[in-house]
């Protein structure tokens, strides 16, 4: 894998977030660190520096916040459609019972203040700039609140500024 620059890259977040999905993982090698699947979330920029940025969203429940918010740094890996299974394994097991990143099979790379996985196709390390739950009060729909929110357990949402992209050779840029 090499560092690529945001600005020469060639891919459409659509499909990285919707189809692809992701890892969002955090941790360190001495403290532990921990991993879920996510297929939805934004990419762009934000608050005038023209900075890339991601917002990704994890609910109160799951393992992975735990290390999120301990974290100032977190990673998004995108891995091969070979992977498939195991994110979808990845997405429904804790942390808290298992070792459930030795049980998929992945290698942890403890690098960049964070952690990601040497089998992805491309890593995406982002610092925390911003995190908030979502409020009841800010959905102009209660038929999306009763469809995603049953259980009343909002969303905290995280902005995160790319700090560094690796990839590799050939992957995700312009031909």
């Amino acid at each position: 894998m090499r560092e690529i620059n945001y600005r020469e890259m060639e891919f459409n977040p659509f499909n990285l977030l919707g189809r692809e999905w992701m890892l969002l993982s955090a941790g360190n090698e001495q403290d532990g660190c921990n991993t879920m699947t996510i297929s939805w979330g934004h990419m762009g920029s934000l608050w005038g520096n023209n900075d890339p940025t991601v917002v990704v969203y994890i609910r109160p429940s799951r393992y992975t916040k735990t290390f999120v918010d301990r974290e100032e740094y977190f990673t998004l890996c995108v891995m091969d459609e070979s992977f498939k299974s195991q994110m979808a394994y990845l997405g429904s097991v804790s942390g808290r019972d298992e070792d459930k990143i030795t049980k998929a099979g992945l290698t942890r790379v403890f690098a960049d203040n964070s952690i990601y996985f040497a089998e992805a196709k491309m890593v995406i390390i982002c610092r925390k700039m911003y995190a908030s739950e979502l409020q009841e009060s800010g959905f102009m729909s209660q038929e999306t609140i009763a469809r995603n929110y049953p259980e009343k357990d909002f969303h905290t949402m995280y902005v995160g500024k790319i700090e560094k992209i690796l990839a590799r050779d050939g992957e995700y840029l312009r031909k």
